[in-house]
């Protein structure tokens, strides 16, 4: 029912854009009434398609990237218009429409292309049309879609003269899709938990990493431990291990096949992270692969190829543009970034794989990085100022879940070892420790990665390292992947797990749902911070409301 009412809503907006976009979208044609009609039908012209879709991402008080792939060579151009809740265009001085063009997108891209819109009115809602046009001009297919900016103060919104003050808004997130051979799967509807997510009307999706499974050939039918038939959609790209660009960015375009993903992404605006399988599991800088079914062993290699394709295919700021912490969020060592959601919310979305250390047992004495000097630095900076009630780190691995890998070494920061911090620990010892000296309340970690569901409660009258403020982790995921856990938790920082679910045996299948999972925060307008966790069908499995501190 969920999913049917966005659609719904989706629909309306169409039609208030009609008559703002006609223009741009399709040109029409008027022949005269004595014109003679042809003999033969003329030849009819190969117009631009969108064959995966369109989606925002980063989107801000005021801001937010718009995103495209086009069949062939043209240049982007999006319309906007503001709406209220029903779809209807905003009138008299309230009114705004912008027309905004892109880059040319080409081969060097894959032919995707990007809009960085800026100087938007807060806390308004958009009713989207993007399409591409040819080096002649002629526009090609048009997709609709929507997305609202963050909420702000009355006196600056469009949407609080409109409807009054919208201060509240809510969120999704999870991780992990199409992982362990669990592909598109149109025997059952497809990637189900996207279509859930929708179904909430979230204002935005945060993907917490492992957006692809670049390291996890996708067969055409894989055999379920109870003899059903397991049958995927399948392309050249997935069937192999990646390694090439081009086989890199067909793991994104394979993704973007799935119509509930499109659904999502043309309505909800994206954050995205990466971690290891956006290049291959569990990797770090330098490492040299002992793996049989790569050609290119060197991760460095492989992951600059990795993340070239991440980059194309995510709304994320582009090259020589700017985020709104200043940043790009794109420069050529920096992914990590924070976007402002209003007086209510900041986000910090962290990078916890481009400078991490190689994975051992996490035991040294001396600090070893996972997240590196200069995100350190920045994270412990940007959170202490903001002036946000709530501050969401978003990390794509988890703080106390041990997280093996191989027999002996740690992929996270957890080492096994309860005592005090050692190794990758004693970076997040420092974060927190700064944290509590800047006297930063309200701050919330969201993770995923391990492939099952929990909350946990950190608090130093359980830890070993005492010299922070308590705080909550929560964790989602998997959302199309295989399931996994429970984890066993490292007592450094006095974990509890207050609530965990994870599936009926290691690697089940998405069949059911029940074994997929997201979370979902509602931000409501007396700053009530409402976390629950959901299956795939949509289902609350678990709620924690938590009382902002002032």
């Amino acid at each position: 029912m969920g999913l049917m009412t966005a659609l719904s809503r989706r629909n309306v907006l169409k039609g208030a854009i009609a008559a703002a976009g006609a223009a741009a979208v399709a040109p029409s044609l008027v022949v005269p009434a004595h014109a003679a009609r042809p003999a033969a039908v003329p030849l009819v012209r190969n117009r631009l398609t969108l064959p995966s879709g369109i989606s925002t991402g980063d989107v801000t008080t005021n801001s937010g990237l718009l995103w495209s792939r086009a069949s062939g060579a043209g240049r982007l151009v999006a319309n906007l218009l503001a709406v209220d809740e029903d779809g209807s265009a905003l009138r008299g001085s309230r009114a705004f429409s912008r027309v905004l063009r892109g880059t040319t997108a080409s081969g060097a891209t894959d032919f995707t292309s990007k809009i960085h819109a800026r100087d938007l009115p807060q806390g308004t809602r958009f009713a989207l049309t993007m399409h591409f046009e040819d080096p002649d001009g002629n526009a090609g297919e048009t997709a609709q879609g929507s997305f609202s900016t963050a909420p702000g103060s009355k006196a600056s919104s469009l949407w609080s003269r409109s409807a009054g003050t919208k201060r509240g808004q809510s969120f999704v997130w999870t991780g992990d899709t199409a992982g362990q051979g669990w592909g598109i799967n149109e025997d059952i509807g497809g990637m189900r938990g996207y279509a859930a997510m929708l179904g909430t009307k979230p204002d935005f999706f945060i993907h917490s990493g492992d957006t692809i499974y670049a390291d996890g050939p996708i067969a055409a039918q894989v055999t379920e431990p109870d003899g059903q038939i397991w049958r995927n959609l399948v392309t050249e790209q997935v069937s192999k291990v990646a390694e090439t660009l081009e086989e890199y960015r067909g793991r994104h375009r394979y993704n973007l096949m799935d119509r509930n993903i499109r659904a999502l992404y043309a309505e909800v605006p994206v954050i995205a992270q990466w971690d290891d399988h956006e290049t291959t599991n569990n990797w770090y800088p330098g490492e040299i692969l002992n793996d049989s079914r790569y050609t290119e062993r060197r991760v460095d290699v492989l992951a600059a190829r990795g993340r070239q394709a991440w980059q194309e295919y995510q709304p994320i700021a582009g090259l020589n543009e700017r985020s709104s912490d200043g940043s790009s969020g794109f420069e050529p060592a920096r992914i990590y970034r924070k976007i402002s959601r209003g007086p209510q919310l900041d986000v910090f979305c962290l990078d916890m794989r481009t400078f991490k250390d190689p994975n051992t047992d996490g035991k040294e004495t001396r600090l070893t990085h996972i997240l590196g000097q200069e995100q350190a630095d920045w994270l412990i900076r940007e959170v202490s100022k903001s002036k946000a009630t709530w501050k969401v780190i978003s990390a794509d691995l988890p703080l106390g879940i041990i997280v093996p890998d191989g027999s002996a070494a740690q992929e996270s920061l957890a080492n096994r070892d309860a005592d005090a911090p050692l190794g990758k620990e004693l970076e997040i010892a420092r974060v927190l420790s700064a944290f509590k000296r800047n006297r930063v309340k309200n701050v919330v970690w969201l993770t995923a990665d391990v492939h099952y569901c929990a909350a946990h409660h950190y608090s130093p009258e359980r830890a070993a390292f005492q010299d922070f403020d308590p705080f909550w982790e929560f964790v989602g995921g998997p959302i199309n992947a295989g399931s996994f856990g429970p984890n066993q938790m490292d007592g450094t920082f006095g974990p509890e797990v207050v609530f965990s679910r994870a599936g009926a045996y290691a690697g089940e299948s998405p069949r059911s749902g029940e074994s997929q999972y997201f979370g979902h925060v509602d931000l409501g307008e007396d700053d009530v911070f409402t976390v629950t966790l959901r299956n795939a069908n949509g289902t609350v499995i678990f709620r924690k409301d938590l009382d902002p501190q002032r």
